[in-house]
């Protein structure tokens, strides 16, 4: 028996999101499901393959992965933001080449990554002297520090877990991250914290870390997020932890 049915627009009514996280992450997907979880909302993953060990050599070759992985999202309902999930990978790659590679399969899209994101929210939450909290080795973090200079913010204080391994960086308890959170953070000089890492827990202590230290906290995850629903023209209010999204 051939039963009879109706198609509406789908699931996506207010808007839809692509995210091409890496092929390591244990963390992302856990961290975006509250913040995602809206009526007319969709959020679509492709797994980019990944290196297991983060050193610029490794985040480099995902550059000639991007536009394959990018193609494997759908594209029947054209996607509104796609954002390429890896902070250190765009800042060795750049967030230009970054959109560029993705915008080949998908050129209505807007683009957006963490090291993007982080710098749109800081400039949201009107802060330039900041206080970073990084999992990677010397020569990641630095590179982190090199862009964020170049878009007009101090690193004033840099704290590292010195980690190239993707699956230690997923098992950083929350309570390291909360202490090491604090530790940088607590000159009264630094306006705010940013926990890079997509792969690295930190949702569960953003309010807690805020209430400690009296400013802003924002991570990778967390900064992704808001701006990937920014740029969609959704509101932001009260659908994530800590001051990023009430101010």
């Amino acid at each position: 028996m051939k039963l009879p049915f109706d198609c509406d627009t789908g699931s996506a009514t207010k808007a839809a999101f692509g995210l091409i996280l890496l092929s390591v992450d244990e963390t992302i997907e856990s961290e975006f499901r509250p913040l995602f979880h809206q009526e007319g909302v969709s959020l679509l993953h492709a797994r980019i393959e990944s290196a297991t060990e983060v050193t610029s050599e490794k985040l480099m070759q995902m550059k000639a992965r991007l536009t394959d992985t990018a193609a494997l999202l759908p594209g029947t309902r054209p996607l509104d933001v796609i954002a390429y999930a890896c902070t250190s990978g765009a800042t060795v790659i750049g967030s230009d080449q970054v959109a560029g590679a993705i915008q080949l399969p998908h050129p209505g899209a807007l683009v957006t990554d963490p090291a993007r994101a982080v710098i749109a929210a800081l400039g949201h939450l009107g802060v330039s002297r900041v206080a970073i909290v990084s999992p990677y080795v010397a020569e990641v973090s630095d590179a982190l520090c090199r862009l964020l200079e170049k878009n007009g913010v101090t690193p004033a204080s840099v704290g590292s877990f010195g980690q190239a391994e993707e699956a230690v960086v997923a098992r950083i308890s929350l309570q390291s991250v909360e202490d090491a959170i604090c530790e940088v953070g607590k000159d009264p000089e630094i306006e705010a914290v940013f926990a890079s890492c997509t792969n690295l827990r930190t949702l569960p202590v953003i309010e807690t870390c805020e209430k400690r230290l009296g400013k802003p906290v924002i991570s990778s995850n967390l900064a992704l997020a808001w701006h990937m629903m920014h740029l969609a023209g959704l509101s932001t209010a009260g659908r994530g932890p800590g001051r990023l999204f009430t101010a």
